[in-house]
Order: structure tokens, then sequence, then C-alpha cells
């Protein structure tokens, strides 16, 4: 399995990660024609340094969301055991963006945590 990323899109997620920091961020990641082109935002956070919470009943319904988003504001990118709970639940593709927020610290998982590889495409 492979996942595909715009380069522009990564570019703004690291942003993201980079502007929450030393909290998390989270987001629903859309896809069109096999690649991640957007990023909805987490409706309502609740940010904090190690969780994020968010309102799900807030998510509009949109079968182009085949992933999510979110940052570590630690050098760790695996994924924790609220994450692999979250990645269950929401199924598709999840990719963590941890500190020092740069592309070389961005893994991909499969929803039961198996890391994927990552294309970055123009």
């Amino acid at each position: 399995m492979k996942v595909r990323i715009r380069r522009e899109l990564l570019e703004y997620l690291l942003e993201l990660a980079r502007n929450a920091y030393p909290n998390e961020f989270a987001g629903f990641l859309r896809e069109k024609d096999g690649i991640f082109e957007e990023v909805l935002i987490a409706p309502n956070p609740r940010t904090g340094p190690s969780s994020i919470f968010f309102d799900t009943w807030m998510l509009p319904y949109d079968e182009t969301i085949k992933g999510t988003v979110h940052s570590h504001p630690s050098p760790a990118p695996w994924p924790s055991e609220g994450d692999l709970e979250f990645f269950s639940k929401f199924g598709g593709v999840h990719i963590i963006i941890a500190w020092p927020f740069t592309p070389e610290s961005v893994r991909a998982y499969s929803s039961d945590g198996f890391e994927v590889a990552l294309e970055i495409v123009d």
C-alpha cells in the first residue's frame, strides 16, 4: 500500500503542526483521484500537548474523506494506544507529523497501525 499526498498539502500540514506547537492539531484528509489534496480541520478542537479532542458529530458527511492527520509535539512519529483506537474508528489512512515538523518526520499508517509508504507528488 502506498499513500500519495500533494506536496502543497504536505507543506500546509507541516505549517499547521508548527503553529499548533506545543499542542497537537488534527484534521481529515480529502482524496481526489488517489491523491490527498485537501484537509478539513477537526471541528471544535480542544488541544493539549499529548492529545486532541473534537466533536465528531460536527463532521460533514463527505465520501471524499479517506484519512486523518494529526501532529505529535514530540519526535515520536509512532501511533499511541489512543491513536490506534482512533484509527480503528475512522478507517482509511492516518498521517502523523512529529516534531520538528519536517517531511522526514511524517509517517503514514493503515487503520490497524502498520506503517505504509508515503509518496509526495507535485
